[in-house]
């Protein structure tokens, strides 16, 4: 299962009274494993920063100037997610953007379904308890020392590692698998127990094996051990 966690910085906060996207960030994961693929660029939002955004991330319209607008990068954006389900913390907010983004590139709209909201997801488990991406850090031990600012890379790789603790851990089902892009074994899918071509040989010394038998002597003619030995 491929999944993309995601996160964006913006001028502001609705699209429909102007704002627009200035930096996406996005983290592979397949079968809740990081692949080490990654997404992200900065993008010329062809206005000028409000200071109260600037503040938030540190974007400002020196740096974003001679950066490619977003209708020359959506597309290659588009092949990056492809299919998959898209993680974002409070997926309302990029969601909406995105797709204003897309329609203005007269692109069909991400579908809603796709979104995994792990806002949604840390107040279903810790109702009542401080849900942003700093809160959820602080509970899991999660190192976010560098995120003195918001940037959409550092922030979709410190989301990667709330969600998967959000849903279990590293590997919620237990299932050992190797990546689509091949694991130790290099052919890719899932890994499979096989049985050993040799039986591995007894761990147990003799002087432990008579220890044992001379234990199991004293318990009795009716300890199980006599009988299913």
């Amino acid at each position: 299962m491929r999944e993309i966690v995601l996160d964006t910085e913006t001028t502001g906060f609705d699209p429909e009274t102007g704002d627009r996207i200035v930096e996406i960030g996005a983290v592979e994961l397949y079968n809740h494993l990081p692949t080490g693929r990654t997404y992200h660029q900065y993008i010329n939002p062809e206005r000028a920063m409000p200071n109260e955004a600037f503040e938030v991330h540190g974007l400002g319209d020196e740096f974003l100037r001679d950066k490619p607008v977003f209708a020359s990068i959506g597309q290659a954006f588009l092949e990056f997610i492809s299919d998959a389900k898209l993680v974002i913390h409070n997926a309302a907010f990029d969601m909406k953007f995105l797709n204003a983004e897309l329609k203005w590139m007269n692109l069909p709209p991400l579908p809603w379904e796709r979104a995994v909201d792990t806002l949604a997801i840390a107040r279903s488990k810790f109702p009542g308890s401080p849900a942003s991406l700093d809160a959820l850090c602080r509970r899991f031990g999660i190192d976010n020392s560098a995120r003195t600012l918001h940037g959409a890379l550092l922030d979709s790789e410190i989301l990667a590692e709330v969600y998967l603790e959000l849903i279990g851990g590293r590997q919620p089902d237990l299932v050992l698998s190797q990546n689509r892009h091949g694991g130790s074994g290099g052919q890719g899918g899932d890994w499979r127990a096989r049985p050993r071509d040799k039986t591995l040989p007894s761990r147990i010394t003799k002087e432990e094996a008579a220890a044992h038998a001379a234990f199991v002597d004293g318990l009795g003619d009716g300890a199980l051990w006599k009988k299913f030995g």
